[in-house]
């Protein structure tokens, strides 16, 4: 690892999870919702209420899990689970193509998801010694690498395979063997335990540092605002009028992700993690409000290239401030109460955002979260005595 400094070897074996993970995930990612909307006659409501109901399992799950592997001591067992659980069901509407079948794959996925995130992030922050931007920006590199080979992939195949999209969902389960058997190589560190009898969260809100609870509050409220991808994919087709369109601007967007988030997390290290952030805000309500006004094919992938800066400048950057802000013993804990409520507010974004598409048309919420983004972006920005 002569190329990325501070990246330890379990760091990198947690990367290649991720990646043959996403590879699968993102396989199906971008042509669900055209499967849903085009093949099974759904509307945009209901693809805003499949995502929520995906997001708030998810949520639930990652803060009881991060909580849980704070209390038992113990991170990788959740991770082996989690992932495993995943890729076992994700070829369920290869099977079965039905809508049912893709809500049944889709939550029981985010379960498998609920249970390994916030394990497995603190044990990337354990993996740091001062370089939490770098270990968590190499992290989401190595798992958006996985994001923009899914979709090729998926494209190629749709090449050879016109319109067997329960092919794809079959083969998909081949990365995710990969996946699960580099789970069995993670390793975790011995940390202390932190093992409250009751009112589990209660009691570490007591301890939580100030400046913790102030970035929890800024996340979920931008979440509030931050629908689910599958929108961006939709509201690309519509400007462009072509699947191939949209899903290679989905790639690209994962593509400048991959490549910006360890430099961006090197750059948080350096420069401090509210300042990245906050640009990442400021990037994103340009892009949504581009898109709201835009009806240029060209301009939609201007807009995912800035897509793909603001993800590698929040995601990874706030889990990694996160780890800067509290002890070891609270970080399942920190991150999976941070995860658990921002989905919760993205689950309420993704339905809101599929009603308001519905009634008034793509371009209302896509300004009002621009709109509003631009708000926190500011207040963040300003915030510098509030977060040191």
């Amino acid at each position: 690892m002569k190329n990325f400094k501070g990246i330890s070897k379990q760091v990198v074996i947690l990367g290649m999870v991720s990646l043959f993970t996403d590879f699968a995930s993102e396989m199906l990612y971008p042509i669900t919702p055209l499967f849903l909307t085009a093949a099974l006659g759904a509307s945009m409501t209901m693809v805003g209420l499949i995502e929520g109901i995906a997001e708030i399992t998810a949520g639930f799950l990652k803060g009881y899990f991060g909580a849980l592997s704070d209390k038992l001591g113990k991170r990788s067992i959740f991770v082996v689970i989690g992932y495993g659980l995943s890729g076992a069901v994700k070829s369920i509407p290869g099977i079965i193509a039905s809508v049912p079948s893709i809500v049944t794959a889709r939550i029981i996925d985010r379960i498998g998801k609920g249970i390994r995130t916030a394990p497995r992030d603190a044990l990337l922050a354990a993996e740091a010694n001062g370089n939490t931007g770098a270990v968590f920006g190499f992290h989401r590199g190595m798992d958006t690498l996985g994001a923009v080979l899914g979709p090729l992939a998926a494209l190629a195949l749709l090449y050879f395979l016109p319109n067997q999209y329960q092919t794809i969902y079959l083969i998909a389960l081949v990365p995710s063997l990969f996946a699960f058997g580099f789970t069995l190589a993670v390793k975790e560190k011995k940390t202390s335990v932190w093992a409250p009898k009751k009112n589990l969260y209660s009691q570490f809100w007591k301890v939580a540092p100030r400046e913790y609870k102030k970035l929890l509050i800024t996340i979920v409220l931008f979440s509030l605002v931050n629908s689910s991808d599958v929108f961006l994919i939709l509201k690309s087709k519509d400007i462009s009028g072509s699947d191939i369109t949209s899903i290679l601007g989905y790639v690209f967007y994962n593509f400048i992700y991959a490549v910006a988030s360890y430099p961006i997390g090197l750059l948080a290290d350096r420069f401090g993690k509210r300042k990245m952030f906050a640009a990442g805000l400021f990037i994103f309500a340009l892009v949504y409000f581009g898109f709201g006004v835009s009806e240029n094919s060209l301009l939609v992938w201007v807009l995912f290239t800035l897509y793909g800066i603001y993800a590698a400048s929040t995601e990874g950057v706030s889990k990694a401030w996160v780890s800067d802000l509290v002890p070891a013993e609270f970080r399942g804990t920190a991150i999976g109460l941070l995860t658990m409520l921002s989905s919760f507010a993205v689950m309420l974004g993704s339905f809101l955002t599929g009603i308001l598409w519905d009634q008034f048309g793509s371009q209302v919420p896509f300004l009002l979260s621009a709109i509003i983004s631009l708000g926190i972006a500011v207040s963040l920005y300003l915030s510098k005595k509030s977060f040191s």
